[in-house]
């Protein structure tokens, strides 16, 4: 047997007013989703605690059956998902130049969007690309509009604070070391040389002949460069051999793509277009026809990227179009039984409010030969609460999958010298010579 694990990446959300206290989920037509919720077993599921806030690539990282703690920070992720070069010492950081304002004695985030011509961003970056200070190489290099990851190589430490405030109205922050890092000195020196950074960007960007002529113009200047979740490499044990899969990722966006990369599944190229439907049916297809794999996961952003616009009825749509994409995951993919189909989210995203992502668990949906059928009928993260799944959390997840594809290995049983949660385990024959 295998598995297809599909993620509709932040599809959880909040009740809202404007829909009368349901979610977009539970208003969007999802004819499909719910039959297929009526054929299998459904709960809820949070990759950590109920009510915590997750971003994707930590609720990917624990979903998939790990420890938070492990967690090599999002900006390493996102830096391999670029095919960026980094040493196994090199610290990665999320950069984005924005606009700030002068106040007092402090630079306050104004504009953290900031329209701009591509060749224009790449002008800017140029200017802040190469920086030394304390000891430490400070490089940004360019990943797409405004955005790209920002390297500092020497004796740093991914252990430090972030300057970008997020939040338009807040100042930029002063970077400073964890109470909690190791090495304190580390820790220290990367965060001095990090402010020196920031201070001295603030500086050559406001002298830049392109933000003179964007102020004449009347436009917001891109004058600082924010930055957020510093990464460095962690030793990590592969996806497949810590579960037993040969394991095929079918996901687009740098972060889902350093991800499958960090923990060794292979990956089907694929790109997001302007139709997320289309997109999900050809992601879909390719993971039905992925016979040599035992695990395929499969992952759409779209019903995040709607969550983002702070429009519930934005999100209905998209989840309505979504699941007509799906008749080809209860035509085609729930009728073989030698495959577990597994639907759920990785996190929610509130539609609304002032959070980035909210921390409602979310509705998950697991059908196979194996499963039991309970008596839920709609996939929606109410009615998923009366399923017999009950309230699924973070690595739990994995070892059901394992379950429902009869791959267990009852525990205390050792067939190999590290204790694996598959069976049969990398174990060695007894020769009889």
């Amino acid at each position: 047997m295998r598995c297809i694990l599909l993620i509709l990446d932040g599809l959880g959300d909040r009740g809202h007013l404007v829909l009368d206290g349901q979610t977009p989920l539970m208003r969007a037509h999802t004819p499909n989703l719910d039959r297929l919720a009526a054929l299998g077993m459904t709960g809820l599921f949070h990759p950590w605690l109920q009510g915590m806030a997750l971003p994707s690539e930590i609720a990917h990282f624990l979903l998939f059956g790990y420890e938070a703690a492990a967690f090599p920070g999002r900006g390493y992720i996102e830096a391999l998902g670029e095919d960026i070069p980094l040493g196994d010492r090199d610290v990665a950081l999320l950069g984005r130049i924005f606009t700030v304002k002068k106040k007092k004695d402090e630079l306050v985030l104004e504009v953290e969007d900031p329209q701009v011509e591509e060749a224009d961003s790449l002008a800017l970056q140029e200017a802040v690309r190469n920086f030394h200070g304390e000891g430490v190489e400070v490089a940004f290099v360019p990943t797409g509009g405004i955005r790209g990851i920002v390297i500092a190589r020497g004796e740093v430490s991914p252990e430090i604070t972030d300057s970008n405030p997020i939040y338009e109205g807040r100042p930029l922050m002063e970077v400073l070391p964890w109470d909690t890092a190791h090495d304190c000195e580390k820790a220290r020196r990367t965060a001095l040389a990090l402010n020196r950074y920031t201070l001295w960007s603030y500086q050559r960007l406001s002298r830049h002949p392109l933000n003179k002529g964007r102020v004449k113009q009347g436009l917001p200047p891109l004058n600082a460069v924010g930055l957020q979740r510093a990464g460095q490499y962690r030793p990590v044990m592969p996806l497949g051999e810590k579960w037993g899969f040969k394991a095929l990722a079918i996901a687009a966006g740098p972060i889902y793509r350093g991800l499958s990369r960090y923990l060794g599944m292979e990956m089907a190229p694929v790109k997001d277009t302007d139709r997320p439907d289309a997109d999900l049916r050809e992601r879909l297809e390719l993971a039905h026809g992925a016979k040599d794999y035992d695990f395929v996961y499969v992952h759409t952003k779209a019903p995040d990227e709607a969550a983002h616009t702070k429009d519930p009825m934005i999100k209905v749509d998209v989840i309505t179009a979504l699941d007509q994409a799906l008749d080809f995951a209860l035509e085609e993919i729930a009728p073989d039984p030698e495959t577990l189909l597994v639907i759920t989210a990785d996190h929610s995203t509130n539609s609304d409010g002032q959070m980035i992502h909210s921390g409602e668990s979310v509705p998950l949906l697991m059908l196979g030969k194996y499963t039991r059928r309970d008596q839920v009928t709609r996939f929606h993260e109410v009615a998923c609460a009366r399923g017999a799944l009950g309230l699924v959390r973070g690595g739990e997840l994995m070892w059901l999958i394992l379950n429902f594809l009869d791959r267990g290995k009852l525990c205390g049983l050792r067939d190999s010298p590290r204790d694996q949660p598959f069976f049969p385990g990398p174990y060695r024959p007894l020769k009889l010579k």
